[in-house]
This record gives C-alpha cells, structure tokens and sequence, in this order.
C-alpha cells in the first residue's frame, strides 16, 4: 500500500481535531480565560515562574515530551502489521494523548502551577492519593530519565560527529536566552535566526569532526559521555529556566520539527510503498520483537505517538510555569501533542518501508534470528536487500534490536530516493542517528527539572525550607539527588533490570493523570463533560492493569526462578506492584466522589 493516504488522512484527522473538538474542550470544558492571572506572572520569581513566548515555550514543551516513544515505539509496534499502530496512533492522539495533556496543563496553570501529586491531594482531598502518586511519579520520572539516557549515550558515545552538534546547543542556547532576556529583550524572532544559523552550521561542521583534530575532544566513551550527561542534566536543572533549558529546547524543537517536516516532504515526493503487511500473524502473539499478543502490548509499545503518563510531568512541571495566557494552553498542549502524533505516523511509515524481512533482521538479536528464520519465511517474509543497504550506509545493522537503527535505515532510505540525493544514504544514516539522540535528550534537561520538583515537594514535608524553588541550597541537593538516581542506573548498566516495565509503568502514570484530570472536571461543576477525561482514563486503565498482570505471571515470575535473572524479575515485579497499587488506590478515592457528583447532577437535571 502507498503511504500517502495515511499521512493526509492523519493531518485532516488531526486538523479537524484541533479546530473543532479541543476548541470545544477549551471553552466549553476547561473554560479557559485570558482575564484570569496566570502562575508565571503570580509568582514571577526570575528562575522557574517566568512568562514565556508562546511559540519559545511550545517548543520547550514539545521538545520535552518528545523523547524516544514516538521514534521507538512505533517501529517496535510495526512486528503487528502498519495498521493496528497507525489506527491507535490517530485516534489514541486525539482522544486520550491530547485531552490527558491539555486537562493537566489547565488543572496545574489553575493550581499555581503544581505538580500533579499535589492536584490529586487537592483533588481527590485524601492524603493517601497525594503520597502514592508523588511516589509513583518520581519512580517512574527516575526510570525514564535512565532510560532516555541510556538511549542517548549508546547513540553518542564513540560518535564525535553527534557529540560536537549536541554540545554546540548549549553555548547557543545560552546566547538566545541571553539575547532574549537581557541584551534584547523579547526580540525572538531575532534569537531565532541566530539560533537557527548558528545550529545548521553546527549540524554541516559536525561532518567533518570525525577524522579531524579536533576528533579526540568529542570522541567518548559510555561512562565518560555518562558523567557529562548527568553533568548537563544537573546544570540544565539549576540554571534559571530562560538561560538554558527553554532556549535550548526550542531550538531543539526547531531541528525535530523542521526534520519531520523533511520527512514529511520526503513521503509527498517518493510515495512509499508500505511493504510491511496491514496485519501480520504476530498480532496473536510470539512476535520475535515483542513475544506478547496485540493487546494490550501494542498500546504500552506505542506510548507518547498517542498517550503517555511522562508528559503530565512536564504539563504540571516546568511549562505551567512559563505559561503567559491561558489562551496559549491549546496550541502549547494539543498542538504538541498532535505534532508528536504525527512524528509517530511518519517514524511508522519509514520502518514498514523496509522490507519486511529487512526489518526483523534488524530488530532481532543475531542469537535468535535463525530460530524464527523458518517462521518469517513461511509468512511470505523472503525478500531481503540488508547487504545493499549496509553497504550504503556503511555499518552492518543486523541485530541492532532497540528500533532506532531500523528507524534510521528507514528515514535514510526515503531520504536517498528523492531525485538527486542517491548518493548520500551514508550521511542521511548517520544523520538520523544524531537527529534521534538529540529528538530523545531534550527530554533529559526537562526531567530533570521536573524531577527537582517533585522531590522538593516531598522534602519539604519534613523540613519546609527545602521544598521551596527560589532557596538554592534546595535546588542544588534536590537535583543532585536526581541526577545521582538516574546517572547511576546507566552508568552501572543496571538500567537493563528495570527498562522492560518502563512502557506499563508509563501508562499507569497516564492513568493516574486521567484520574487526577476527572475528578478536577467534576469539583469544578464540569460533571456532564466528564466523559472527556472518563472515556479514555477506562481505556487506558484496563488496558494498562491488564499488561501489567501478563508482565508479572507471565515474565517476572519466571525470572525469578533462574539466578540469573533473579534480580531483574524481583526488581521489575516489585516496582510494577507497587506502580499498580498507586493506581488502584487513587482509583478508590475518586470514584466514590465522582458517583455521588454524577448522581447529584442527574437530580439536579429538569424532567
């Protein structure tokens, strides 16, 4: 099938969504309103509450929630056929991604802009909900962080071409913040073009830094590009939030969205035949990259391309902070999530590019691929051109599982096709390799930041000085502590325990953000627009229970009766009961509120 029908279908979608059905939400269901003072200029405080330009902070927003789900997840996905995953990702945006992100961001620019453990003490009025999702939310912030990280320093480490336009948005982060704060103020159509040049020229000169004298200084190995990362992701937490973490995210942004815009193009000229079949057997299960059956594992394999829990930290984190208006809620909320919806479609479409065997060759463990050889040649699965593609980009790719490679193999292949480009496979390869390191650290700065918060907040209910954001001796423990958490797990490699339940763990926090986003509609007289929140919360929740139970009968119980995979299932069995028990307990406190508000509604309606 040709890929274009797909992608206008998505963008009319998404449109028409944008236009008519968050307009309605908007006005109607959040009642959002300019006249009303918003937490950045209540609080203003020069260091986290600072009134930002909407398209700069749709930036940070959108480069913070974009991490590596909706470039992995997809292409992992596409093991059940493009169909099941381009159909979740369309809908899943628009009913469950979007309304979880633009519900959070409202309710926490409404509550001084806290965070969502604190909306849901407020909320619900219990402490207990309070305590578990503070403790479910920094858990899995921790496990993202380590996660994303990791992704990153295996894509940099040994990479000086990556690391040196990596490293040049920091000194050009800090001269647009600088530019826009101090030395012209508000001028950011200015810091703009600065940024953008200055970026390019960094991306052309990275080229050249292999092979040159320069090589050795960005040349780094795992745990040394781990010690800077944390070093960056400590500093990035610190700084005030216009100096460094804003500016550069949207200039981050700038870059992601201005490839995807390339990508996009490159799908309008070359029209890609999809070669990976609509459905393929694996949708009942024994995939060779995810063995369990569609669902509910492809809604935890896809999280962020249409709902994910990360990104109700960063609308009750950092951007609620810098929001000016509450009018810039939908274009900074919808308009980022629907723009990471149509990031996921197009990472689809470039992994079922690929020839089907091509893409499990890729994706499979090289130990295993011979035993599900005579599996995938008896689906129709025959056809390869890996040596051909491996030659054109210049690396041998087979068993690089993770889908970043497939990913990158895919892009570089519509890149090379548009006419005139044939040639440069090798540099739109390694291209998209940087691109997709730099898609997934954004969200490293941000995390962090949000991390502070949340631990803060814990803090300082046992010593109040420590929980305030404008005391540096508290911010700089506070992210210490964060950093130390997450730098630890890459840096020991013991990240590989815990990642596997990252996807449940993920959705269970977007449980509790639909939750906490319910009960917020109906305390605040919106009980007959609950079904807003309540629809894709029921979805979500049953579908995240449910995986989370497979996981612990079906994979963690098992570890634990070889030795050496005891840990890794005690561990992953642990977290994932205790992230389940959050759920279940918020669940429990607000659903008796919520029918006593329904019910009184229902009487309160006229005959």
């Amino acid at each position: 099938m040709n890929a274009m029908p797909l992608v206008l279908g998505a963008l009319a979608v998404f449109a028409l969504a944008y236009r008519f059905y968050f307009s309605f939400i908007t006005a109607k269901v959040l009642s959002l309103d300019d006249s009303r003072a918003t937490p950045s200029t209540l609080f203003y405080d020069k260091q986290n509450y600072v009134p930002m330009n909407k398209w700069v902070l749709f930036g940070h927003h959108f480069a913070a929630i974009a991490g590596a789900g909706p470039l992995v997840g997809p292409v992992l996905a596409c093991q059940f056929g493009y169909f099941p995953g381009f159909l979740w990702m369309v809908l899943g945006a628009v009913f469950a991604g979007a309304v979880h992100d633009v519900v959070i961001l409202s309710a926490s620019v409404r509550h001084e802009g806290k965070s969502l453990a604190l909306i849901a003490k407020e909320e619900i009025g219990k402490v207990s909900s309070g305590v578990t999702a503070s403790f479910a939310t920094f858990i899995i912030i921790i496990i993202s962080l380590a996660g994303l990280g990791l992704v990153v320093v295996n894509a940099l480490s040994h990479s000086p071409w990556g690391t040196f336009t990596i490293a040049s948005t920091i000194p050009i982060a800090l001269l647009m913040g600088v530019w826009m704060f101090i030395f012209r103020k508000h001028k950011t159509a200015e810091a703009t073009v600065i940024g953008v040049v200055l970026l390019t020229l960094a991306v052309i000169l990275g080229k050249y830094i292999p092979g040159s004298p320069l090589a050795s200084w960005f040349n780094f190995d795992n745990r040394s590009m781990t010690l800077l990362l944390a070093g960056y992701g400590f500093f990035a937490s610190v700084l005030p939030v216009w100096l460094l973490l804003s500016p550069r995210d949207y200039l981050s942004s700038i870059m992601k969205l201005g490839v995807i815009a390339m990508l996009a193009v490159g799908v309008i000229i070359v029209a890609p035949v999809l070669k990976m079949p609509a459905f393929t057997p694996f949708v009942y299960g024994g995939g060779p990259v995810i063995p369990g059956v569609l669902f509910p594992y492809l809604f935890i394999t896809i999280a962020c391309g249409a709902i994910s829990g990360f990104h109700s930290l960063i609308s009750s984190g950092t951007t609620p902070k810098m929001i000016m208006t509450e009018s810039h809620i939908k274009p900074i909320a919808v308009g980022a999530m629907l723009s990471e919806g149509l990031v996921s479609i197009l990472a689809l479409i470039a992994a079922a590019s690929l020839l089907p065997m091509d893409y499990f060759m890729i994706n499979v463990p090289a130990d295993k691929l011979a035993h599900f050889l005579p599996m995938l040649k008896s689906m129709g699965f025959t056809a390869s051109e890996l040596p051909r593609l491996q030659a054109e980009v210049g690396e041998n790719v087979t068993g690089r599982t993770g889908g970043a490679v497939s990913l990158a193999v895919g892009m570089a292949q519509i890149f090379s096709s548009i006419p005139g480009l044939k040639s440069l496979m090798s540099y739109w390869y390694h291209f998209a390799i940087m691109f997709e390191a730099l898609f997934i650290l954004t969200t490293i700065d941000a995390g962090t930041r949000v991390g502070r918060f949340i631990l803060q907040e814990m803090l300082g209910k046992a010593w109040k000085p420590l929980g305030r954001n404008d005391w540096l001796p508290a911010n700089l423990l506070s992210s210490g502590v964060v950093v130390c958490f997450w730098g630890y797990f890459i840096y020991t490699g013991s990240i590989s325990t815990i990642w596997p339940m990252f996807g449940t763990a993920n959705q269970l926090l977007a449980t509790i953000a639909l939750t906490v986003g319910t009960s917020y509609l109906i305390n605040n007289g919106k009980v007959m627009y609950s079904w807003v929140t309540i629809i894709p919360l029921v979805f979500v929740g049953i579908t995240t229970l449910t995986a989370g139970t497979m996981n612990i009968i079906g994979i963690y119980i098992p570890q634990l009766n070889t030795e050496k995979t005891l840990f890794q299932g005690l561990i992953n069995m642990t977290l994932t009961s205790m992230i389940m028990l959050s759920v279940l307990i918020i669940l429990k406190n607000a659903a008796p509120q919520w029918i006593t508000a329904i019910k009184n509604n229902h009487r309160q309606q006229p005959a």
